[in-house]
């Protein structure tokens, strides 16, 4: 946070990153830093770059300055109708979502408080002193958090617990509303700065588990093909260094909105696999291969198969109690079942943040392709 103030002050454009970053990320990143070194002064629209997968893969930086970031944050606040935002934070700064978990606190003069996550896993939690807390996870904290009693009463004293980075699944959902969290499923993306919909949790609790309504900055709409496209003025200035000169994203998220004006988001339109002519939809696996039980946690694949073109792999972190793999199957249609199921390690998820599907992909691959 200190860094990040000093590098504000210091009139040159910011790149936000992963401190573990190994060779393949540097090879991106530095060529790019090198670049705006060179510059005298920021540039006036995309000052800030924010790493992301894009829409399309690959590492790239977001551009944002202090009008998207501001969009985002006062369209945040007119939609839980927040004056003033106090959160714990234990998603990384260089993401979205923990950086705009502490931007919200400091424009609005609230209470940031960082927590290391594994401490927090471990049983070590901040007192939370009065007034409303808000706290953002993804749904792997969540169902970590919930295997225990006292981090169960703990999150039961904050007003918004905001979940995004991907899906919830039912039985992860059903769970959180029995223990009475007040849960807001969202949908956003780096590009966005972070949420464009949210779920309000007493909509959670009375059972809806879309991703919400639009919040009062964004516009949604949905292509021919159910692509999700967003307008507003959070929507980043472009791919650093390229700038794109309209406030619209087509996202590469499917989706549908129902007749309440809520996202429920399908899947990604480029991750569909297409195995013996039918179309299967990763998350929708996933989501019934977390129901079972048999997974803490879990990733869908198409790998390229000479007799069904793709074929549906199943990955999963090595090291655990061997799967039943008919049983998790079970509710699945007969070509949406796995062909394959591979136990990974080293499991390419951090607690905090989205799977890296590249490094998944390549393990796999290795892993097969050394079997044969």
């Amino acid at each position: 946070m200190a860094k990040f103030s000093s590098a504000v002050a210091g009139d040159a454009p910011i790149f936000l990153g992963d401190p573990v970053w190994g060779n393949a990320q540097r090879v991106r990143w530095e060529p790019l830093v090198a670049r705006a070194a060179a510059m005298q002064a920021p540039e006036d629209r995309g000052w800030l770059l924010i790493p992301t997968g894009g829409t399309s893969g690959g590492l790239r930086f977001a551009a944002h300055d202090q009008n998207t970031l501001h969009a985002a944050i006062t369209g945040f606040c007119g939609h839980f109708r927040l004056k003033q935002v106090n959160a714990v934070g234990v998603l990384p700064l260089y993401h979205v979502g923990g950086l705009l978990s502490w931007l919200r606190c400091a424009v609005t003069g609230g209470v940031f408080t960082p927590w290391d996550w594994k401490a927090l896993e471990a049983g070590r939690r901040p007192s939370l002193p009065s007034g409303e807390w808000n706290i953002s996870l993804v749904p792997t904290q969540l169902q970590r958090l919930l295997g225990a009693k006292e981090a169960v009463d703990w999150l039961k004293g904050f007003q918004n617990i905001f979940l995004g980075g991907g899906p919830i699944w039912p039985d992860l959902a059903e769970a959180a509303a029995a223990a009475q969290l007040r849960i807001s499923l969202s949908y956003g993306l780096t590009e966005t700065a972070a949420m464009v919909t949210a779920l309000q949790p007493e909509e959670f609790l009375a059972g809806a588990r879309s991703c919400g309504s639009p919040l009062p900055h964004a516009k949604l709409a949905l292509a021919e093909d159910g692509t999700v496209h967003v307008a507003g003025e959070s929507v980043f200035r472009g791919y650093y260094p390229d700038r794109i000169q309209t406030c619209e994203l087509e996202t590469g998220d499917l989706g549908r909105i129902d007749e309440r004006g809520h996202l429920h988001i399908l899947g990604r339109r480029d991750a569909v696999i297409i195995t013996g002519g039918k179309k299967v939809q990763p998350a929708e696996v996933e989501a019934a291969l977390r129901a079972s039980g048999e997974f803490s946690d879990v990733a869908v694949l198409g790998l390229p198969d000479p007799e069904w073109g793709e074929t549906v792999v199943a990955c999963y972190e090595a090291g655990g109690a061997t799967p039943d793999v008919a049983k998790a199957s079970a509710s699945l249609a007969p070509y949406q079942r796995p062909k394959r199921f591979v136990a990974v390690a080293p499991w390419p998820r951090p607690a905090q943040g989205k799977i890296d599907r590249t490094i998944l992909r390549a393990a796999v691959t290795d892993r097969l392709s050394s079997n044969r």
